[in-house]
């Protein structure tokens, strides 16, 4: 996608797909209750994923860089919350939401504060050394998680950790006779404030005119005497830090956090860049709330195959689209 595309040359069919997924199922489920309390628990998850997703799919794009150590910074982030929250046990115990939010604020600043700070070391000592060298990037980056993995057991301890909702955000919402929950529609609203932060800055800012033109481009923008190398660093800890927001989502999802939480979610998030197109937060956004809902949708009608869903869709996809829904990333 360029920067001067009209209206008339958008591609709209990839946003099709969201809502084709959601009403094929519909007669599937049968029950329009459990329908609607199943595609929210999707889009909650897909937006999750997305907030994870989002910065990596950028460093890809921008800097051709495979890191399989993305996962160390979801748990950080997870494990900074459980740190912060349970510091905050007043305003987490208290029944008002806007008693929760200032607990969980905090949590998610700081989260990605120490997520962002470590993603910019891990940049200059671990993916520095090894750029354009795919097969070293994916050993040294999968190496890079192993010990941050080892580091958040050596401070938090090698258990679970319970990280429970904030008492506000716990229980369900009536709509109609579809029991909705309250932290799934909360993770909905900062998924989408998430996305509309990024949608403005790459449109709307000359930081983001440069991260879209390097994603095509990488040559040209560095011929203009930009020092992509910079950009790249900034881009780095961004999606470093937005990663970190994600684990705190994704654990008070789960309401318990393990160090190797973040190697858990790596597969969906790779599943969900594929899907998308490398560079491509627009199709990060539609891979990740496909993955959400078709993990919800098997779960509920063919338990057996839910683990390995999400690979369906991305195969379907990649059939019709080699390169994924959006690509932006300029490969030679």
């Amino acid at each position: 996608m360029t920067a001067r595309m009209t209206a008339s040359d958008f591609d709209w069919k990839p946003l099709a797909l969201v809502p084709l997924l959601a009403l094929a199922t519909l007669p599937l489920v049968g029950s329009p209750s459990t329908w609607l309390t199943l595609t929210v628990a999707g889009l909650a998850m897909g937006m999750i994923i997305f907030i994870i997703a989002s910065g990596l799919t950028l460093v890809f794009g921008l800097m051709d860089v495979l890191n399989f150590g993305h996962g160390v910074f979801i748990a950080l982030g997870a494990f900074v919350a459980t740190s912060v929250l349970g510091a905050m046990g007043d305003w987490t115990g208290s029944a008002e939401l806007w008693r929760n939010m200032v607990a969980v604020l905090p949590a998610m600043l700081v989260a990605m504060a120490v997520a962002g700070a470590l993603g910019l070391a891990f940049e200059r000592f671990i993916v520095r050394p090894v750029y354009g060298q795919h097969l070293k990037q994916i050993l040294i980056t999968m190496g890079g998680m192993i010990i941050g993995e080892e580091l958040i057991k050596v401070i938090w301890g090698p258990q679970q950790i319970p990280l429970p909702l904030p008492e506000g955000m716990r229980g369900s919402l009536l709509v109609g006779d579809a029991a909705i929950e309250k932290y799934r529609l909360v993770a909905v609203a900062v998924g989408l404030v998430v996305f509309g932060v990024l949608a403005w800055t790459l449109s709307r800012t000359k930081v983001g005119l440069l991260i879209r033109a390097g994603v095509q481009d990488r040559e040209m923008v560095e011929s203009l005497g930009y020092r992509i190398r910079r950009l790249f660093v900034a881009v780095f800890g961004v999606g470093s830090a937005l990663a970190g927001l994600g684990g705190v989502m994704w654990g008070l999802y789960q309401q318990n956090v393990v160090p190797q939480m973040g190697a858990q979610v790596n597969v969906l998030i790779f599943i969900v860049i594929i899907i998308g197109g490398l560079g491509s937060t627009g199709g990060a956004l539609i891979g990740a709330l496909l993955v959400g809902l078709m993990a919800n949708y098997t779960g509920f009608l063919a338990p057996k195959v839910a683990l390995f869903s999400n690979i369906a869709p991305m195969v379907a996809i990649l059939q019709w689209r080699p390169q994924g829904v959006y690509p932006v990333a300029n490969r030679r």
